[in-house]
């Protein structure tokens, strides 16, 4: 069972929608809050995606046995002394705790304990982690959960969610003839009692208050209660309908017949171009192959971190489709500069990429963070880039320069043709600005729940559903680009190269906005590093998809 905290801000409607990576830790547990700890505590080794991610899980000194109902059985109790200076620290950090509203994190048989409830309109919401406790401010405005309860009233006063009511729903084989029973959902509901006999406890009374100002002595008593509840589970099918759509062929112009002679010309900063083909190549075949497995349920989300490390293992082990691509291409705009193009492609995004992540590790690190990436996993993965992808990518690059370059259908003029005045829809920034929105919109509603599932620590399973929404997002790029590459063809505007390439890879900056929209509406960050980590994993995200989504375009 996880027993970690991590900061989070809270929203109307009690919606959780942010975790601060700020988890304070000493040299002994990831938990330094003054909890009850288990006497024989056991770390399950983390995987890669788990590291990346900054999952720490520990087990939980809250015990129980399958079908056996425990009713306010006491976890422990921790004393604090005003005149005990370690004591005043320790209660001093609860309190910046609830102030801030950390939240629990637990886990039962590999499942997160949800905890439920009432939100506008009489409608429930499910969280999967709850708050360590409330405050209710000097001048009686109460926040986050106190929200709750209506005995959390009192000013400059804490509300310690000391008690726990867990119930467990489990189905049972026994009418299916198979033996055990197997977990549906395990739901929890704060309390907050305040315990006067730890001899006779009776989980009923005033809530546990901690004042604002620590003048005499305090016990806290953790208990909890446990239920299970068969489940009668239902199978829903679910069936989905695919239309076809066929395309009639676009009836032709005049206008682009006459550029016939310059449409293959090479395009300017060529090298760079190859570049990111050969990049959005290993990224695209990545992210194919991860979702693919990720439908089928190999990468199932109970198995922690197995996304990540199926994404990152892909990307290692395809560096020579990036150097083949890169260097066929370079060589087919009749590039010279092998070596740099090799070079470049081996280490100008992933490059990128490390540094942003570094930087971000950086602040973790300064910041005492338990979602900090441990130096020797750093290693690791340089190791792995250096070691593995590098060697790969060159391996790549050089079946790539001994191919052949791409036959082109028409012949290269020697002169290149003069480009008539191009109307304002035909200029590159429109287009390119215009090309983006039509695959942004095919990820506008995946995107939200995937952002979630990133900042809110939500279950994101509709694998499936993103698999199909992932296939449209390729046509859309692809027939989008086409069609505003044939306008411009036909204004005689044969400089398609790059256009091409931007004008799918300009969903990229779409993204980044919704992502700054999703910063400030959805929300609630407090401090300058926590603002910087935000914006730095994002432009993480928005490089991988302009890479992805350029070399969509160009594979047509």
């Amino acid at each position: 069972m996880l027993n970690t905290t991590c900061e989070y801000s809270l929203k109307k409607g009690g919606v959780v929608v942010f975790p601060k990576p700020f988890c304070k830790r000493n040299e002994q547990s990831v938990t330094y809050f003054d909890f009850c700890q288990d006497t024989e505590e056991k770390r399950p080794s983390e995987n890669l995606g788990q590291v990346l991610f900054g999952e720490r899980i520990a087990s939980s000194p809250y015990k129980f046995t399958f079908k056996k109902q425990e009713t306010c059985k006491k976890v422990c109790t921790r004393s604090y002394d005003p005149a005990n200076s370690a004591d005043k620290s320790k209660l001093a950090f609860l309190k910046k705790g609830m102030q801030l509203n950390y939240q629990h994190h637990w886990i039962i048989d590999n499942m997160p304990v949800t905890w439920c409830y009432d939100v506008e309109d009489g409608q429930k919401y499910c969280n999967p982690g709850f708050p360590i406790g409330c405050f209710v401010t000097p001048d009686g405005r109460v926040k986050d959960a106190c929200v709750i309860n209506s005995e959390f009233n009192k000013k400059n006063t804490f509300y310690l969610f000391n008690h726990v009511d867990i119930t467990i729903m489990y189905h049972s084989g026994k009418d299916e003839n198979w033996p055990g029973a197997r977990l549906v959902t395990a739901r929890l509901r704060p309390q907050s009692y305040k315990h006067t006999d730890e001899n006779n406890l009776s989980c009923e009374g005033p809530p546990m208050e901690i004042p604002g100002e620590f003048n005499n002595k305090l016990n806290l008593i953790y208990t909890y209660s446990v239920t299970f509840e068969v489940s009668i589970e239902s199978l829903c099918i679910f069936a989905k309908d695919i239309a076809d759509f066929i395309q009639e062929d676009a009836q032709e112009e005049f206008g682009w017949k006459l550029v016939h002679g310059d449409v293959f010309r090479p395009p300017r900063k060529g090298m760079l171009l190859s570049v990111f083909l050969g990049q959005g190549t290993q990224i695209f075949i990545m992210t194919f192959i991860t979702l693919f497995l990720a439908c089928l349920g190999f990468l199932s989300p109970a198995n922690r971190g197995a996304l990540m490390t199926c994404a990152v293992v892909l990307w290692v082990l395809l560096g020579t489709p990036a150097g083949y691509v890169s260097a066929r291409m370079y060589k087919t705009f009749r590039g010279e500069k092998w070596k740099t193009n090799v070079l470049l492609t081996a280490l100008l995004c992933p490059g990128i990429v490390f540094a942003d992540f570094f930087i971000m590790n950086l602040i973790l690190w300064v910041k005492g963070s338990s979602a900090a990436i441990p130096f020797g996993t750093l290693v690791a993965i340089l190791a792995m880039w250096f070691g593995i992808s590098v060697p790969l990518t060159f391996v790549g690059a050089y079946f790539g320069f001994k191919e052949k370059p791409i036959e082109h259908p028409v012949r290269t003029n020697q002169i290149p043709r003069q480009i008539p005045e191009q109307s304002f829809f035909t200029k590159p920034l429109p287009g390119i600005i215009m090309g983006g929105i039509l695959p942004f919109g095919c990820i506008f509603i995946q995107l939200f729940f995937i952002l979630n599932s990133i900042w809110s620590h939500q279950m994101y399973y509709m694998f499936g559903f993103l698999f199909l929404v992932f296939i449209i997002l390729l046509i859309t790029c692809s027939e989008a680009t086409v069609l505003l590459c044939y306008f411009h063809l036909c204004a005689e505007d044969y400089h398609w190269w790059w256009r091409s390439f931007l004008t799918s890879s300009f969903t990229a900056v779409y993204l980044f906005i919704y992502a700054v929209h999703y910063f400030f509406s959805k929300l609630q960050i407090t401090g300058t590093a926590s603002t910087i980590l935000y914006f730095g994993y994002t432009m993480i995200m928005v490089l991988i998809f302009f890479l992805f989504t350029g070399k969509v375009r160009c594979s047509n």
